[in-house]
């Protein structure tokens, strides 16, 4: 049984305030503020189509901050574009996998680490995410597209590794994958943060997600509506019930 973790030292800050972003002049988030403090696991949790996404791809820069500020390890990245906060170390695991199904699982994690520059370090890196992932290194040559639903998870929170991330966003890691492989990736995560490695973990799973992390924020319609500790929250009825549909 997967258990909530101790706060691991280390690891990159986050600092979302009053953050605001819409799509064609209709707003998503309205003022979202969270924390991810060094070596923390972070849930956002909330129901499909309340901002969780929104929110980490506003983070990621893929989605245009109308208004507030994010602050990374106390550098504002606000108007950084994406492509630049990747070397600082963010990192998205975006929802759906996104992955390159026509490529094999190595040339995915290749393509992970294109923000770095060595051959030899990033074979080093590969190894690295194989030591997590033995499956991975059984299907290295194997396309990408012709993996079970599991497998294509590990395979994308792996290409996220390959970026030496100090924060790592998952967006819906146990989407689409049979239950064995959730408690998988949920273990893996579960290590990636002992190894140093903030967590933002945006989860429509209340008990998954909940029952790793650190701390945890409710997010409904755009807005933080409850936050704080993670197992507060997830024994909190008005949570379940208000908040979740529970």
């Amino acid at each position: 049984m997967t258990t909530a973790p101790h706060a691991r030292p280390g690891g990159a800050t986050l600092e979302v305030t009053d953050l605001r972003v819409g799509y064609d002049g209709v707003p998503a988030l309205h003022g979202v503020s969270l924390r991810v403090a060094g070596g923390q696991i972070v849930a956002l949790v909330g129901g499909n189509g309340n901002g969780k996404s929104t929110t980490l791809r506003a983070i990621a820069g893929l989605n245009a901050a109308d208004a507030g500020s994010i602050v990374f390890d106390g550098r504002d990245i606000t108007a950084l574009p994406a492509y630049e906060r990747v070397p600082l170390g963010l990192s998205l695991v975006p929802e759906g996998r996104r992955l390159f199904p026509r490529l094999t699982v190595r040339r995915n994690l290749e393509l992970g680490a294109f923000a770095r520059a060595g051959g030899g370090e990033i074979d080093a890196s590969i190894d690295e995410t194989f030591s997590l992932f033995p499956i991975l290194e059984e299907r290295e040559q194997q396309l990408a597209g012709t993996m079970s639903g599991g497998e294509q998870q590990m395979l994308a929170i792996a290409r996220g590794l390959m970026a030496r991330p100090r924060l790592l966003m998952l967006d819906e890691p146990s989407w689409g994958i049979a239950p064995k492989f959730v408690t998988k990736v949920l273990d893996v995560i579960q290590r990636v943060n002992a190894s140093g490695v903030s967590i933002l973990l945006v989860e429509q799973n209340l008990h998954k997600a909940l029952g790793i992390a650190h701390r945890g924020y409710v997010i409904q319609t755009g807005r933080i509506v409850m936050e704080g500790d993670a197992q507060s929250l997830l024994h909190d009825d008005e949570v379940k019930k208000a908040y979740l549909g529970l």
